[in-house]
């Protein structure tokens, strides 16, 4: 099914282009044209399409187990380019493409020292060309020409991740921000050679904006924009792809139990936006800024204490961690706080336990009152 010639990738992505931006030369990509997945504003259609995936939004709490060995290992990791039309919301459908049909794309995890066997493969029966860029490695493009397969073909490179933290990986091929903006970003983590301190629980989540011709909420069909796109100008706003994807108007809110020690991986696709990610009725008990770790083990030196919003910028990350000892429902949010209540990003987590009145106390005059939905 997968072919590695090199000679039909180059022809079909183009190799000036490929190879100019791989390398970072002032070569601007080439704008996308009116047919297949890259329209632009032109409007196929008012009504919603027929959808091939139920969701795209990655389940926050399904990601890799922590390091738990100690010399280097060797791991084979393959990730699949997959375009799917599914839904933002209920009634408004978008043609996005993913990494293994989510978003964000599965979390690489691996030690620092270890090798990693990577191939990128392409499915037949997408349209587009796709690569991959990892911000943890040292090589042209982070691997992107090495990558970049055009469909029903793949392509591999081995690396070792020499240094740690959390990155962003990313489609990198020339209209890289419209494949990412449809959901091409994921995280790979580089846990030092010590591992990361303990923590109860972790979650997995990945902002991103979509362009698209039609307003939030607007029912039908939306194709990409990339008019809008040049203009930074997003329809919604969103973590792992859908809006309000696990926030009680959504899939739901996750939920841990009171006195967890909760860690959250976040990584910013954009293409465009910083996020100002914040977790209201709680904060960051120990943040690591762009996702930096440190070399020699002393993480309460080299994280920052008691951070109420952290700036993520686009193409970085995130690592936050969450002392939980009261019940309450947190709301995790970019504190740009319309891109919340107008254009679709909250994830929330149910804190479950008995109440603890000395540190909170919901109901202190005998009446209880809700708090915002943001819907």
């Amino acid at each position: 099914m997968f072919e590695s010639s090199r000679r039909r990738m180059l022809q079909a992505l183009g190799i000036g282009g490929a190879a100019a931006l791989a390398g970072c030369s002032n070569n601007e990509p080439q704008e996308a044209t009116n047919t297949g997945t890259e329209a632009t504003t032109t409007s196929q259609s008012d009504q919603a399409k027929s959808i091939d995936a139920d969701q795209v939004a990655a389940d926050p709490t399904d990601l890799p187990d922590p390091v738990d060995w100690n010399s280097p290992r060797n791991h084979e990791v393959t990730l699949e380019a997959e375009e799917v039309t599914a839904e933002i919301e209920d009634g408004v459908t978008f043609d996005y493409m993913t990494f293994n049909g989510q978003i964000p794309g599965p979390m690489v995890r691996v030690r620092q020292g270890d090798t990693v066997t990577f191939t990128m493969e392409n499915l037949e029966e997408n349209n587009l060309p796709h690569n991959v860029d990892f911000h943890a490695i040292y090589g042209t493009g982070g691997g992107s020409v090495a990558t970049t397969a055009s469909p029903g073909s793949a392509n591999s490179m081995e690396f070792e991740a020499q240094y740690p933290g959390a990155f962003i990986y990313h489609c990198a091929v020339p209209n890289l921000d419209q494949h990412i903006s449809a959901g091409m970003f994921g995280m790979i983590l580089v846990e030092p050679e010590g591992g990361l301190p303990e923590v109860d629980r972790e979650l997995y989540f990945g902002q991103h904006e979509l362009y698209t011709d039609k307003d939030v909420g607007t029912t039908g069909h939306h194709n990409f924009d990339m008019e809008a796109m040049k203009n930074e100008a997003p329809t919604y706003v969103l973590l792992n792809g859908e809006k309000y994807a696990y926030a009680a108007a959504g899939r739901g809110p996750v939920e841990v139990n009171k006195g967890d020690r909760v860690r959250v991986f976040m990584v910013d696709g954009g293409p465009n936006l910083s996020s100002n990610f914040h977790p209201i009725g709680n904060v960051w008990t120990r943040a690591y800024r762009d996702g930096g770790l440190p070399d020699d083990g002393e993480f309460e030196a080299y994280a920052d204490p008691n951070i109420q919003t952290m700036k993520v910028p686009p193409g970085s990350c995130m690592i936050g961690e969450m002392e939980t000892p009261v019940p309450s429902r947190i709301k995790i949010v970019d504190h740009a706080l319309s891109r919340v209540a107008r254009r679709g990003l909250l994830a929330e987590v149910d804190v479950l336990g008995s109440e603890e009145e000395s540190i909170f106390d919901p109901d202190a005059n005998g009446s209880s009152h809700e708090g915002p939905i943001y819907n």
